[in-house]
């Protein structure tokens, strides 16, 4: 088969589709990637994929996104694919209107986590329902990553092919492992990012987003004793709340200047989770977040909050802990829980770890699909 994997930016498609890409070729299908341009989508093409790019944007230009259509559906009929395999709320809605006009046979949706979730204003949320409703009557498949949103999906008509299935969220658990004993490694890196052999670090990682929890993650630091990293950055296409004030108030704050540290983005998170001692992600809204599942893959305990994803991810209590959106007070307390308590932090972290090997291995992820697609060599 020919197949097209199309999503919004060519981050998406570097780190978060290149295994499934590679898995359809070594089965003996022509596969293609959609994305805007940029040194990702370059990154994929080192791997000897053909990459076509397409200017899409995060935002709600209608005129901008009609003209992406016409390109979609001319690039559709140019190529003559077997199957369009879209991903990301925007590129997967005008993906599939394209896909449909131009004849494709099959039209597969992952939702990586729908738009919609329990904390939206009623007219917000049901405006984004409308919008995957829509795209539903154009799609063949349905995958999302989290059961709760494959129910979601049923309960709502979303897919009207009838296909509707949860396949999960994955990491390779060869590059995210626990650090050894005597990790000569961990300790430079701590060394090297300014944390003491005593210091607790935690680690967050997340688009500069208000969305992600990062001010409610700040005004907990002022109260638990350790160190943060913060690894991400604000892409370009972002159309989220910034912030940038939150973070102003840190650099002017002394105390929470020496002890959060902003790293940017980061090719060795990897490394950056052996380093650390506790995961955090304070989201507002999530699908099914693969830095927990990556933390947790890393025998790290982590602190999350109680939002689609997360919470099948985290076990309270026994993984870590889940704490309410927007609670500063859960959070610090949380943290700081787990800063006291190596013992506890060992514990939850260790179980967490089993926890990643039972359910989110990223090789039976991408198994799942190859089968369930019909894509076996």
């Amino acid at each position: 088969m020919k197949i097209c994997q199309l999503c919004s930016v060519g981050f998406t498609l570097y780190h978060f589709l290149l295994p499934l890409m590679r898995a359809m070729r070594e089965a003996g299908h022509e596969v293609v990637g959609v994305c805007g341009e940029g040194p990702f989508a370059e990154r994929v093409r080192a791997e000897g994929f053909r990459v076509e790019a397409v200017g899409f944007r995060r935002n709600y230009d209608v005129l901008h996104h009609g003209r992406v259509y016409g390109e979609l559906v001319r690039l559709f009929r140019r190529e003559r694919f077997d199957m369009v395999h879209v991903h990301s709320p925007i590129a997967a809605l005008i993906g599939r209107l394209a896909a449909a006009r131009a004849g494709v046979p099959k039209k597969v949706y992952t939702a990586h986590g729908f738009y919609f979730h329990e904390y939206q204003p009623w007219g917000l949320r049901h405006a984004f329902i409308g919008l995957e409703w829509i795209g539903g009557r154009f799609t063949d498949v349905l995958f999302t990553q989290s059961a709760e949103d494959a129910q979601a999906a049923r309960d709502l008509g979303l897919c009207w092919g009838g296909v509707i299935e949860a396949i999960g969220n994955g990491v390779d658990p060869a590059r995210f492992r626990p650090a050894d004993a005597a990790d000569a490694a961990r300790q430079r890196l701590r060394a090297e990012l300014g944390a003491g052999s005593d210091d607790v670090v935690i680690l967050m990682i997340g688009r500069l987003v208000a969305e992600k929890g990062y001010p409610e993650l700040f005004a907990a630091m002022k109260d638990v004793n350790a160190r943060l990293w913060v690894v991400g950055n604000r892409l370009k296409s972002d159309h989220a709340a910034s912030v940038d004030d939150a973070i102003a108030r840190v650099e002017a704050d002394p105390d929470l200047s020496r002890r959060i540290s902003f790293l940017g983005y980061r090719g060795d998170v990897d490394e950056l989770l052996r380093a650390a001692d506790i995961f955090t992600l304070p989201s507002h809204r999530e699908g099914m977040p693969r830095s927990i599942i990556e933390a947790m893959m890393s025998g790290l305990p982590v602190v999350a909050t109680h939002i689609r994803g997360s919470r099948e991810e985290v076990v309270d209590g026994e993984t870590g802990f889940l704490v309410p959106v927007r609670d500063a007070g859960r959070l610090t307390a949380a943290l700081q829980r787990l800063v006291t308590d190596g013992r506890l932090r060992s514990r939850l972290g260790a179980a967490g770890r089993q926890r990643a090997l039972a359910q989110f291995d990223e090789g039976k992820v991408v198994a799942r699909q190859i089968v369930r697609l019909g894509l076996e060599s």
